[in-house]
C-alpha cells in the first residue's frame, strides 16, 4: 500500500477509536484492542474500527442514540451477547435511558420472535443492573 492510502486508513482508522472510545468507553475499548495481541486478531479490530467506528458510526444523519437503537436491535436478531450488553452500555453513555432500550427490544420481540425477545431482555437486565450498581445508571 502506497503511502497516502496508509495515511488515509490511518486517519479512519485513529477517527474510529475516538467515536469507539466516545460510545462504548476507555475500559471496553481497552479490552478488545488489548485480545488483538497478535496480527491475527489485530487485524479484525483494524477492520472493526475503521470501517465500523471510523466510516459508518462517523457519518453525519443520525444520532449516536439512534444508531444504538439500530446496534441494539441487530444484535438481539444475531443472538451478540457481549455485543449487545456492550452496546446497551453504549446507548446510555449516548443519552438513552432505561425506557428506551425496553421499547428498542420489545420493538425487536416483535419482529424477530418472541424468544429472541425474552433472552434479549435477560441479556438487557442483567447489563442495566450492573450499570445500576457501578453508578452510570439513575435507579
Amino acid at each position: 500500500m502506497n503511502s497516502q492510502h496508509e495515511d488515509a486508513h490511518k486517519a479512519i482508522y485513529e477517527a474510529g477509536v475516538k467515536m469507539r472510545r466516545k460510545v462504548m468507553g476507555n475500559a471496553y475499548v481497552d479490552n478488545q484492542l488489548n485480545k488483538s495481541e497478535s496480527e491475527f486478531m489485530q487485524s479484525i479490530q483494524e477492520l472493526a474500527t475503521e470501517v465500523g467506528w471510523g466510516t459508518t458510526w462517523s457519518r453525519s444523519g443520525l444520532e449516536l442514540k439512534q444508531r444504538s437503537f439500530i446496534s441494539i436491535t441487530l444484535l438481539a436478531m444475531q443472538g451478540k451477547e457481549a455485543e449487545l450488553s456492550g452496546h446497551i452500555r453504549g446507548a446510555i453513555n449516548n443519552g438513552a435511558t432505561e425506557l428506551e432500550v425496553r421499547e428498542t427490544l420489545l420493538q425487536t420481540a416483535t419482529y424477530c420472535g418472541i424468544p429472541t425477545g425474552m433472552w434479549s431482555f435477560r441479556v438487557a437486565d442483567a447489563t442495566i443492573r450492573k450499570l445500576k450498581e457501578e453508578g452510570n445508571l439513575p435507579e
